[in-house]
């Protein structure tokens, strides 16, 4: 791996934030305001990062990890979220190595590298001798967005949210859904998928949880996952197999949409794998347009 100029990259986060020189540190809650500022650049596509440094406020361990920021003649311009997934935010060549020199210090705790393609494929290469190989590289998913109720389709009456008291009904949903977009099922985990099962009950209790349910067994479902002032993302979308086909998902994100756009943000956003064309036609008819290309390096 090239090496460029030392860089000073101290750990503290009360480290000094007047820089003259390339620097990398993890920062903290009186950085919030200038961490915020870099985060606006792109609200869509920094959905994730926004969201766990406004629900935290840069404390730990609430934000779920560290957030790395490079300074450059003493201004904050790029960040690398560092926790269960590796985030590069605004991210140049010189942070990228930055980032990626930092990963290498911290050894891999993620399971995932994600963010804007470009930014995201440099940085990969940079640790792919060190971590590699991957389980899976999803080098193309587009990211897509749209500020309005679905043109043109009504949206399913029956999809409604999922209450507190019905995790026994979703959870069999969201390990199929998981285990069919990632290749292997949460409760095959260290912890028995007690993370994954956390993660759900967090949605469902915050009411960002919703289900088509017939017969007592969910045949549709998705969740609203990030939330800023500024944007929301959907994630989780899937139709039971034997009922793919139907108009299912496409009726049902109709009314997850207007769910969302009602109470969460007004604008909604996801991305998707370049290689489901099914999906990608669903989105596009519900009024989902690309706004950028994000990366996956699955672990």
């Amino acid at each position: 791996m090239p090496e460029p100029p030392p860089a000073r990259c101290p750990s503290d986060p009360e480290s000094p934030t007047v820089l003259t020189t390339p620097t990398i540190r993890t920062l903290g809650p009186s950085d919030l305001s200038e961490v915020l500022g870099v985060l606006d650049q792109d609200p869509v596509a920094n959905a994730f990062v926004t969201a766990r440094v406004l629900d935290s406020g840069l404390e730990q361990p609430q934000l779920g990890g560290q957030l790395w920021g490079w300074y450059q003649d003493s201004r904050l311009t790029s960040l690398c979220y560092a926790g269960a997934n590796l985030v590069p935010v605004a991210a140049g060549p010189a942070a990228v190595r930055a980032f990626a020199r930092r990963a290498l210090h911290e050894g891999r705790g993620c399971s995932s590298i994600v963010g804007p393609a470009g930014p995201t494929a440099r940085l990969w290469s940079l640790l792919q001798p060190h971590w590699g190989p991957a389980r899976e590289v999803r080098a193309r998913q587009p990211l897509m967005a749209t500020s309005r109720p679905a043109p043109g389709v009504t949206p399913d009456p029956l999809v409604r949210r999922v209450r507190k008291d019905e995790m026994d009904l979703v959870l069999p949903a969201a390990i199929a859904m998981f285990t069919e977009e990632v290749g292997f099922s949460p409760l095959d985990a260290e912890d028995g998928g007690l993370i994954y099962q956390a993660r759900v009950a967090e949605t469902v209790g915050t009411g960002r949880c919703f289900a088509r349910v017939e017969d007592g067994r969910v045949v549709f479902k998705a969740e609203i996952g990030a939330v800023t002032p500024r944007t929301c993302q959907l994630q989780g979308v899937w139709t039971a197999p034997d009922r793919r086909g139907e108009g299912l998902a496409t009726r049902g994100l109709a009314a997850v949409l207007r769910f969302a756009l009602a109470d969460e943000a007004p604008l909604v956003s996801l991305y998707v794998n370049d290689f489901n064309a099914p999906a990608l036609a669903v989105y596009r008819r519900l009024g989902f347009r690309e706004t950028g290309t994000l990366m996956s390096v699955l672990f």
